[in-house]
């Protein structure tokens, strides 16, 4: 009798993960769907981010205070925490702003460009300050923080741009604002959360090794 309910329990506990396995497998294919759908936003993002870089890089004077009051702050939350607890921080930080860049875009189709600029500027201010500092070959060092955090990010402002032009766009109304916010949640879930994991857990051993 036993031997029968245990025979029982792995059946169900086997078709339950069969089925969660065919949802992650199904969602993730429409993801990616999505995301071939949403190439000029992202597209766009991305241009946006590389202009803002590039204007951190060439005029970090202008925002000098702002940007040091951050990094200050920044520095101050994390000197003390282990490596663990590093990890977690950078991972819960990044996926509130790479959110933030997605579901405000819904509400206000402005946030996703301060987003991007303000995102792009810091980082072209830093590679200036590590360049002056250690050479332009302090680069490399700082290419494996970006490597997954970046296109995470560019990603989700790219589909918050495209939730914030649904009212502009007969395309896009004729999918209705609920189902794209379902679908760009999707890809949230699966594939920029995963992304932002790789990033924080890559960011955090560097850091801790430094």
């Amino acid at each position: 009798m036993k031997k029968i309910e245990k025979e029982a329990k792995i059946n169900k506990n086997s078709k339950l993960n069969k089925k969660s396995g065919n949802w992650i497998y199904s969602n993730f294919k429409i993801s990616l769907e999505y995301l071939k759908e949403s190439k000029n936003y992202i597209l766009f993002a991305f241009l946006l981010f590389l202009v803002s870089v590039s204007f951190g890089l060439a005029f970090p004077s202008l925002f000098e205070k702002q940007v040091l009051k951050v990094v200050e702050e920044l520095v101050k939350e994390t000197q003390d925490l282990g490596t663990l607890e590093l990890i977690s921080f950078i991972i819960f930080n990044n996926m509130k702003s790479a959110f933030f860049g997605l579901i405000f875009g819904a509400v206000f189709g402005f946030i996703p460009f301060l987003i991007t600029i303000v995102n792009g500027y810091v980082l072209g201010f830093v590679m200036n300050k590590s360049i002056f500092n250690e050479g332009i070959f302090i680069l490399w060092r700082l290419l494996p923080h970006g490597i997954f955090e970046i296109p995470a990010v560019i990603i989700s402002i790219g589909l918050g741009l495209e939730l914030g032009m649904f009212l502009f766009s007969k395309k896009l109304r004729k999918k209705g604002f609920l189902e794209l916010v379902k679908i760009s949640l999707k890809v949230f879930l699966l594939i920029i959360i995963p992304l932002l994991v790789a990033a924080g857990i890559i960011e955090g051993l560097l850091i801790a090794l430094m």
